[in-house]
């Protein structure tokens, strides 16, 4: 670790930064009000100068259901500029950068990489300037007014995590792959075969359908049972119950338990769905604190998917949140949550009218923070959409991110190729879904959906009670082989 400190008396400012070498270069620029004034902060990024035989750029776009696909061009001049202002990650500009040296490919030619670790809005910047200088720069995206520093207050940057490689592209990715997994959450163990209700039942949440959905999923060798959307309060479609994070007793009398039993009795773990930092209006929560959301007064409130953002800065909001999600794992027998998240910030302000998009961001890590203190035993999935919030940051506080919310096998073929650039295999979801896609429509064979899966961390989305005898013994044989070279793959 090295630490450069710089100080400007005339303009009350003094910034550090740190470099870090390790599995990747980690850099970080602090600034500290040191005068005696209010300082209001438009932007703070950091900038790393890159070798002029950086002829080509490879970046990454995309939207819902087509995450991480490739766009490489030449960088012969001017500019190219990546701003994110959804309020996360984002599936249409995911913060990584990578720049070539002329026609390099996985295993040859030098090549460097850039990622901004922040699971909120983030900038990306790469320049060649006119005399032939080159540089990538990187930084959180900030809306004004959300970073105002008193006398003695101080903003960090996100980690801006570099990588190089004189062979190719895969070397440079095997970097970032390192940095994931020096994280404290990774895990080592191996990664258990999951079977996800969404695409089984969808909202269709009857108990002796999941009872048989579990004995089916036993039988295949699947080890970890998901419980998807639909099993709180009054969410029986996308239209409601989102912040009523209680069972519903309409749908489970006897609460969950006895699904839990079930489950647990077949030797696999239990898993649920939970979107923590949405709110619905038709809900309970909602008509008792309508101020708990994170909108702008004297707007109508935009809503997206039927639901608006929970405020999760004002900390009433999440002390509920927090209360909630607590007595859940407390009260259950739960190793998994997957976390969702499924809209964009739009008109997102805090109770002081600033844009509220950093403190969301960081009342989530605190959040995550929080539960994962209490309970050190469950593991998390970052989901958001599938692919909206696949970054670094997050993956400090989670053991798996879902790469998709597309099991169509051809289209996940771009997108866990693009995603592997970031992220290490065992941490990248994926699934076998039905024989046609939810998304999509097409038709894809077993082989080639196991296939495109078996690399990642294999799950299974398909109602698996109305499987033909050959797709129940090929399907078995599948999670077969995939539990006899995990260790390899991972």
């Amino acid at each position: 670790l090295v630490q450069l400190a710089q100080s400007q008396p005339a303009c009350g400012l003094a910034l550090t930064t740190s470099i870090t070498v390790d599995h990747v270069l980690r850099i970080t620029a602090t600034v500290r009000n040191v005068g005696g004034r209010r300082y209001s902060l438009d932007a703070l990024s950091v900038t790393l100068p890159l070798a002029e035989h950086a002829a080509e750029l490879l970046t990454f776009e995309g939207r819902w259901s087509r995450e991480f696909h490739p766009l490489r061009r030449e960088w012969l001049h001017g500019s190219y500029v990546v701003e994110n202002r959804r309020g996360r990650t984002s599936h249409e500009t995911p913060s990584l950068v990578f720049a070539g040296e002329r026609d390099f490919t996985e295993w040859s030619g030098e090549v460097w990489g850039a990622h901004v670790a922040w699971s909120g809005n983030h900038t990306l910047f790469a320049e060649r300037l006119p005399d032939g200088r080159r540089y990538l720069q990187g930084g959180e995206l900030l809306h004004p007014g959300e970073v105002v520093l008193e006398p003695g207050e101080s903003y960090s940057t996100p980690d801006f995590i570099a990588v190089c490689s004189p062979t190719g592209l895969s070397r440079a990715a095997w970097g970032f792959h390192r940095a994931v997994r020096s994280c404290n959450t990774h895990t080592v163990t191996p990664r258990p075969v999951l079977l996800n209700t969404w695409e089984a039942v969808y909202f269709n949440h009857d108990v002796d359908k999941l009872k048989a959905l579990a004995d089916a999923a036993a039988d295949l060798g699947i080890e970890r049972f998901v419980l998807d959307d639909g099993w709180f309060g009054s969410r029986r479609d996308d239209t409601k119950g989102l912040g009523d994070w209680w069972v519903s007793d309409t749908v489970y009398p006897d609460g969950l338990g006895p699904l839990i039993d079930h489950v647990t009795g077949l030797g696999m773990e239990f898993g649920i769905w939970v979107e923590p930092e949405m709110v619905n209006p038709d809900s309970d929560m909602f008509r008792a604190h309508p101020d708990w959301a994170l909108i702008t007064d004297g707007y109508e409130p935009l809503l997206g998917r039927q639901q608006l953002v929970l405020d999760l800065g004002n900390p009433a909001a999440f002390a509920f949140i927090e209360e909630a999600l607590d007595a859940l794992l407390r009260d259950h027998d739960i190793a998994y949550v997957k976390w969702d998240m499924n809209r964009d910030h739009i008109q997102s302000s805090g109770r002081d009218g600033a844009a509220g998009t950093r403190a969301q961001t960081l009342a989530l890590y605190r959040l995550l923070d929080v539960l994962r203190a209490k309970h050190p035993a469950v593991e998390f999935e970052s989901c958001a959409s599938g692919g909206a919030r696949i970054d670094h940051e997050i993956l400090r506080r989670t053991e798996r991110v879902w790469t998709s919310d597309c099991n169509d096998a051809l289209e996940r073929q771009t997108i866990q190729r693009g995603a592997s650039m970031l992220i290490p295999p065992e941490v990248m979801g994926a699934h076998i879904g039905p024989t046609k896609s939810h998304t999509t429509g097409r038709t894809h064979s077993l082989s080639f959906r196991a296939a495109t899966a078996l690399f990642g961390h294999l799950g299974v989305e398909w109602d698996v009670t109305e499987l033909s005898d050959e797709d129940h013994t090929t399907l078995r044989a599948i999670i077969a082989m995939y539990k006899e070279h995990r260790e390899l793959l991972h």
